[in-house]
């Protein structure tokens, strides 16, 4: 989903398609590192991290945790994750 569709989530009115617009930003942010973390366990990031690879996987932990809650969260309350529509 593009950025600009999860601001528009975001943004609504509807606290549905605001719980959805939250879910898929860090979904997104968690994907993103993900793949980060991947590329650097396999020696094939083009650049030199700062930090220390147990900080990447203890931010991508919080924020796996982070998503099972909204996930959560969103069951309890109705709101299908399944897409952004």
């Amino acid at each position: 989903m593009s950025l600009d569709k999860i601001v528009d989530l975001l943004k609504s009115e509807d606290y549905k398609d605001r719980a959805k617009g939250e879910y898929f930003l860090v979904k997104d942010k968690y994907e993103k590192l993900h793949k980060m973390i991947v590329k650097r366990e396999a020696g094939t990031i083009d650049f030199e991290p700062n930090c220390p690879m147990w900080q990447w996987r203890a931010q991508a932990a919080a924020m796996g945790e982070y998503l099972h809650q909204l996930e959560i969260k969103a069951e309890m309350e109705g709101v299908d994750l399944r897409t952004g529509e």
